[in-house]
């Protein structure tokens, strides 16, 4: 996409983007997402992505989210544990190692730097 533009994040369609089966530590989570803008050098993204309620551990990217439903708590292996909800905003270090328990589906708007 090589204009500005807008988006109604709630009502956006998503694509099945499956994790893989080491990264789920309980339940039957599901994840869905859409990469709405990336530069000419693949380096950033814009997009939004979803996550159904369960437990599941990521490796990040330098990313900042805002949550615009649903809600989870992160655990940072070495640092802090993140409560995030609707509106709240959070930073992920590249390289952090979260353990994500999602207890309402759970969609953000995110800004991540490769």
């Amino acid at each position: 996409m090589t204009h500005s533009f807008a988006l109604h994040i709630p009502d956006a369609d998503l694509e099945p983007e499956p994790l893989a089966p080491e990264q789920i530590v309980s339940g039957n989570p599901a994840v869905t997402g859409k990469v709405v803008w990336e530069s000419p050098d693949g380096r950033q993204l814009r997009g939004i992505w979803q996550i159904t309620p369960g437990v599941v551990t990521d490796t990040e990217a330098d990313e900042m989210f805002v949550v615009v439903s649903g809600s989870a708590t992160i655990e940072v292996e070495g640092g802090p544990t993140l409560t995030v909800g609707p509106g709240d905003m959070a930073v992920l270090r590249a390289g952090d190692r979260t353990t994500w328990t999602v207890h309402e589906t759970l969609r953000k708007a995110y800004a991540i730097t490769l």
